[in-house]
């Protein structure tokens, strides 16, 4: 009796051992990069650069086609350099960005005649989501859209 209780001990511990190990070594997918393909690599550097105001990061390939730029703690915007022309985007895909003031970008992007709007596409003005999270959408040089944001930065 003591050697079955024993093995049942042994049994249900490594059971019990082998199902938490494995919970415990799962883990969520997590971001890495988002890549886009761009006609003109140091026009969209200088724009996600200077008007949506990421840093770049060094990047391995040194080739003059790509640019990288961090856009959180461990995911990063790669532009790669090589589109024969610029696609229409909807803007259902887009990037998005929040920061503290959008009022800030919004000024930024007045100053250098970059058009932006609501969701609707009705003007200069932000949509206002139903928890109060300002938002406003413009195009990148190449058509892809970005969201601007203030979400509880």
């Amino acid at each position: 009796m003591k050697n079955i209780i024993t093995i049942f001990t042994f049994a249900f511990t490594f059971t019990i051992g082998s199902t938490v190990s494995a919970s415990a070594q799962r883990k969520a997918a997590t971001l890495n990069h988002i890549a886009l393909f761009v006609m003109d690599l140091k026009k969209s550097t200088t724009y996600y650069r200077d008007i949506v105001q990421i840093d770049t990061i060094p990047e391995p390939f040194h080739d003059g086609r790509h640019t990288w730029f961090t856009v959180g703690p461990h995911s990063q915007l790669h532009l790669i350099q090589g589109a024969k022309e610029i696609t229409a985007h909807g803007k259902d895909t887009h990037l998005c960005f929040t920061v503290p003031s959008i009022e800030d970008v919004m000024a930024r992007l007045e100053k250098n005649k970059i058009p932006y709007t609501n969701w609707l596409g009705t003007g200069q003005t932000p949509t206002i989501r139903p928890d109060g999270v300002k938002q406003i959408y413009f195009q990148d040089p190449d058509g892809y859209w970005i969201e601007i944001n203030n979400d509880k930065y």
